[in-house]
């Protein structure tokens, strides 16, 4: 059977490096992407040449009509899906609760939350078996803020994580007799570009000290354990949360 996998956010950073090393392993790729298009297509031209199939979707997982185009396109030129990375997140400059406006908190909450609800959503009605699906796997990138609750600098960002481990916690319960396997990864102090929507692009560095493996991580590291995740390799593996995140 031809594996599918379909990766919000996939532009750069973590979701770039999952679908690089997804195409590796033998699937086909969407990267969906929101506004870098430049960088979305340069990494399925660089998949391609690697001997891999990609293709590159534009679409904002907060908008459910964006996300409903984003899943007829993968149907359409990649086969049934079977396998869903929820990557697409954001966070915004570090701010107290106190002097968050709401409009910041909403955008917040529709991308984080909302998106993964609606992809969830939709993976679930491609793999279900009483849907003529032949089950498949979801997992959702969330963050060890939803646990440590990152005070002083994105709580909301935090909370949107930890409403991310419930979905996923609650939805394998809810689609496991339907074939379909629901995980989530928690990544922290990885060397990406979101510190710079956060406002400290060096925020990894000044915290590495504190981690007990006293580095920052890779995105590399944490595709690594998404891909596991999303294979065979996990087959009895639903419903858990994988910390990445330096023994932190």
């Amino acid at each position: 059977m031809k594996k599918v996998m379909l990766v919000t956010g996939a532009s750069r950073g973590i979701g770039a490096a999952t679908a690089r090393l997804a195409a590796e392993r033998g699937y086909a790729v969407c990267v969906n992407f929101r506004a870098r298009d430049d960088e979305a297509r340069r990494l399925v031209g660089e998949i391609a040449h690697r001997g891999g199939e990609a293709i590159a979707v534009a679409g904002y997982v907060g908008r459910e009509d964006d996300v409903l185009r984003l899943f007829a396109e993968v149907d359409s030129r990649l086969g049934r899906l079977t396998a869903l990375v929820n990557n697409a997140g954001i966070l915004e400059a570090q701010m107290r609760v106190e002097d968050m406006p709401a409009a910041r908190i909403d955008r917040i909450l529709r991308t984080n939350v909302l998106g993964a609800f609606l992809c969830c959503r939709e993976a679930v009605r491609r793999m279900a078996r009483d849907r003529g699906g032949a089950g498949g796997a979801i997992v959702n990138v969330s963050s060890a803020a939803s646990r440590l609750g990152a005070p002083g600098e994105y709580v909301d960002y935090a909370a949107s994580k930890g409403a991310i481990d419930t979905l996923t916690i609650g939805l394998a319960q809810e689609v496991g007799p339907q074939g379909i396997r629901v995980n989530a990864v928690r990544p922290a102090f990885i060397y990406t570009d979101i510190h710079a929507s956060g406002g400290e692009p060096g925020r990894v560095d000044r915290v590495k000290a504190g981690v007990p493996l006293r580095r920052g991580g890779t995105a590399e590291e944490v595709a690594r354990a998404i891909l596991w995740l999303a294979s065979d390799e996990s087959s009895y593996t639903s419903g858990t949360l994988v910390d990445v995140a330096g023994g932190r």
